[in-house]
């Protein structure tokens, strides 16, 4: 029977098309992976090669140093943590209650819609519109750039990724446990914190280490609002060191000492976010 079937399927000239046509679709699908793989080893691979001789105890004990002298990226890294920490801090909570009011109070009327596509929008806007946004309304103001200005600037690219993350987890937590609280008499507030939060805590932690590792990298932003420090500050209110604008600074400079350290804060950051992936990714899992 199974061979008589497959006789007259391989004799239908409509068959044949169609599976001509998938075998030749996952030729093609098969090599668009390994074209994108091959690039992207590449650049691990060239990044481990020039930056990962670059790593040492120094870059966590010194701060930048002159064209010459010995140094590392004690300071910058302190400023990006900083930075990041502060955007975190800020930029978490606005998320999350924007993405809660979407979905657990948003789902009537024109304003949850609305705030969705304007969401989408600044999740998908040039961090450098960031950074411009930030220094006319602040730097411009004050007269100086600082680690606040930079801070604001990573928040914003912080509220958009929590906000989806969120509007999305709790969209996904069934509407059946919901209702099993309000039968109990659980007022609305209550449902949310006790029973939406906890069963997406998972996904909205991804949302917010996913948020992390957008801004870990992000140069743009911090051009406008931090700038730099050639050494070790932990004054917010002045301009800052960070550890994407030494590798943009360091990298196209003639200095053959600065080029090394700007491989190995490219190397560092790289670790970082993928570390920070792989950490989300896991929780997402569970």
């Amino acid at each position: 029977m199974f061979s008589s079937n497959s006789t007259i399927g391989l004799a239908n000239p409509v068959y044949r098309r169609r599976r001509r046509f998938n075998q030749i679709m996952l030729v093609l699908s098969g090599a668009t992976v390994v074209f994108g793989l091959f690039w992207l080893s590449w650049i691990i691979l060239t990044l481990l090669v020039k930056g990962g001789s670059a790593l040492s105890l120094t870059l966590l004990t010194q701060s930048t140093p002159a064209p010459g002298a010995a140094g590392g990226l004690l300071n910058a890294i302190l400023g990006s943590v900083m930075m990041a920490a502060v955007a975190t801090l800020v930029g978490t909570p606005i998320g999350v209650l924007a993405g809660t009011y979407l979905a657990e109070y948003g789902k009537r009327g024109w304003l949850a819609p609305a705030t969705r596509f304007l969401n989408d929008v600044l999740l998908s806007a040039p961090s450098i519109v960031i950074g411009l946004f930030i220094y006319a309304v602040y730097v411009a103001q004050v007269g100086h750039y600082s680690g606040w200005a930079g801070s604001f600037a990573l928040a914003i690219l912080v509220i958009p990724v929590v906000v989806r993350a969120t509007d999305n987890m709790l969209l996904l937590v069934p509407n059946s446990l919901r209702e099993a609280a309000a039968a109990l008499g659980c007022p609305q507030w209550r449902i949310v914190v006790f029973i939406s939060y906890r069963a997406a805590r998972s996904g909205i932690m991804t949302g917010v280490l996913l948020a992390v590792a957008r801004i870990s990298g992000e140069t743009a932003p911090l051009l406008f609002t931090a700038l730099n420090n050639q050494f070790l500050s932990l004054n917010m209110n002045a301009p800052i060191a960070n550890l994407p604008v030494v590798i943009f600074q360091y990298a196209a400079s003639p200095f053959e000492d600065w080029n090394r350290l700007a491989w190995a804060g490219a190397v560092m950051i790289t670790l970082l976010v993928l570390g920070i992936n792989i950490l989300a990714r896991s929780l997402f899992r569970k």
